[in-house]
């Protein structure tokens, strides 16, 4: 058995995308290898409560929260909010709590939930998409499963680093 698969084997993680609106989570499997969307809940009064249920259920053992930068990779608004919330998750839950980059992973979970896995016609029905037309199916209205995809992505991110040992 791979060293590196060991370190984490019977570890769950949580993975979390936190927003000001909506919080989205993620789960791995037992040996902290795969990330999967979870769910997606409000950024309310009873988040910690649903957090609860959730670590309890799923007995989580690490928890893993998306840590927010602008473009030049620069700590941003929303980082003190995240702060905070995590000041609130040491203080709720005493499990071990990783940082990740998360530059962009919304927007990348919406790329992929708008053009990954969908169906093509054969033949010559293909549609050439111009890049107003990529650019306008990318700013849709968001789907709120982008967030537990986001949070999925930030985690699988995490993983990925551990188990590879990347920094």
């Amino acid at each position: 058995m791979n060293k590196k698969v060991e370190i984490f084997n019977g570890i769950k993680f949580l993975g979390i995308d936190y927003g000001t609106k909506r919080i989205g989570l993620a789960v791995s499997d037992e040996g902290g290898i795969l990330a999967f969307p979870k769910k997606i809940m409000s950024n309310d009064s009873d988040c910690f409560e649903k957090l609860d249920e959730v670590i309890k259920t799923e007995k989580i053992s690490e928890i893993v929260i998306g840590e927010s930068t602008d473009f030049s990779g620069k700590l941003n608004i929303l980082s003190a909010e995240i702060e905070i919330f995590v000041s609130k998750l040491k203080k709720k839950f005493n499990l071990p709590i990783h940082r990740q980059k998360e530059f962009l992973t919304s927007v990348e979970a919406r790329r992929y939930k708008n053009f990954g896995g969908r169906a093509r016609k054969s033949g010559n029905n293909k549609k050439e998409l111009n890049a107003s037309q990529v650019h306008n199916r990318i700013k849709k209205p968001r789907n709120k499963s982008v967030d537990a995809s986001a949070a999925a992505l930030v985690l699988q991110r995490y993983l990925d680093r551990k188990n590879l040992r990347i920094n």
